[in-house]
């Protein structure tokens, strides 16, 4: 079983670099297939006074050191040695490292995510399981309601509605950034919440929680309906069944009978649906970064895109996809857990 058990494992981690050089390939093509070329605006340099003649020759130069002159097989090669390396170039604008970039950037960006996932499970089942206990009811109705209404809104709708309402109207809450400028911040891991305890500066800690409540509540009311539509059909589905009834037979408190024996066996659909969503979180982050100038890696993913900033583009397209593939790696593990007649073979 062990044995059975470890080659799963290997299998599903093996799968890990596989996916990432597939996505990588498709951004590396995608990237050099969309209109427009960073050397254009590079090769301006910001004059106004040049000739049609100097901007060519000035393009020119600057593909040439780029490598954007090459052929596009010669340039994927290039791609995949620094790839293999683990070297993921340097930005076109600036020289910045692209490690020095994400690591600015992914820690922003998981809190942002990790934050919504919280809200978003808290929300869903909350209100799945207590729409399954109390079914046609006018709470049934309404998490029902609720539920469908937040699903279907797009996730930028949202985002401005969120900071219309709570931003400008009430002035409740910052809609822009992370942190602000009058704190200093120098990150150490630029995980703020661990940066605060690590630099002794508890004073980091709310402002960045006002910061963080928007973006957050954006992405997770979406991800929140879905949830409790899933978990609403998982428990009515678990009460129907006969260990249920026979420990309500017994005399069982309901609340125990909820918690030992309905959430229990309920959970297998409910963590497919939270590893499902995760990517959907990491993929709503990048409209959501964008919208409140969150410092993430999907606002760093936009404006690559926007600049033709390649190495940029290529560098956070796979971070967002390395932290997709963990996660679905994860969730695969802890089916094992969860269910052991999985093990087999």
């Amino acid at each position: 079983m062990r044995g059975s058990l470890l080659a799963q494992v290997a299998r599903r981690l093996l799968a890990v670099p596989v996916v990432l050089l597939a996505l990588s390939t498709v951004v590396f093509l995608a990237m050099r297939l969309l209109p427009g070329s960073p050397a254009t605006a590079l090769s301006a340099g910001g004059a106004q006074t040049l000739s049609a003649r100097e901007l060519a020759a000035n393009e020119a130069r600057v593909s040439q050191a780029l490598g954007l002159d090459e052929p596009i097989l010669t340039q994927y090669a290039h791609f995949l040695g620094d790839l293999a390396r683990l070297d993921l170039g340097s930005s076109f604008y600036g020289s910045n490292g692209i490690a020095g970039l994400l690591g600015g950037a992914l820690p922003a960006t998981i809190e942002l995510t990790l934050a919504a996932m919280a809200i978003a499970v808290l929300l869903g089942v909350v209100s799945g399981v207590l729409a399954a206990l109390r079914r046609g009811t006018w709470i049934d109705a309404s998490a029902r309601t609720v539920a469908t209404v937040s699903f279907s809104l797009p996730w930028f709708a949202l985002g401005v509605l969120g900071i219309v309402v709570f931003g400008v109207w009430l002035r409740w809450l910052p809609v822009i950034g992370r942190l602000p400028g009058s704190l200093g911040y120098h990150p150490t891991t630029n995980f703020v919440l661990l940066d605060a305890i690590l630099q002794d500066r508890p004073e980091l800690v709310w402002p960045w929680v006002q910061h963080l409540i928007l973006p957050a509540t954006t992405l997770a009311l979406s991800m929140a309906g879905f949830i409790t539509r899933i978990v609403r059909a998982s428990v009515l589905e678990v009460l129907g069944d006969d260990f249920v009834r026979t420990a309500r037979m017994k005399g069982l408190a309901e609340g125990a009978v909820v918690r030992r024996h309905v959430l229990r066996n309920s959970w297998l659909p409910i963590v497919t649906v939270l590893g499902l969503q995760f990517g959907s979180l990491l993929g709503g982050s990048v409209i959501t970064e964008t919208v409140f100038s969150y410092p993430g890696v999907g606002n760093l993913l936009v404006g690559g895109v926007l600049q033709r900033d390649y190495p940029v583009v290529q560098g956070a397209a796979l971070a967002i996809a390395l932290l997709f593939t963990l996660v679905n790696v994860a969730v695969d593990l802890f089916y094992l857990v969860l269910d052991p007649r999985l093990r087999k073979g």
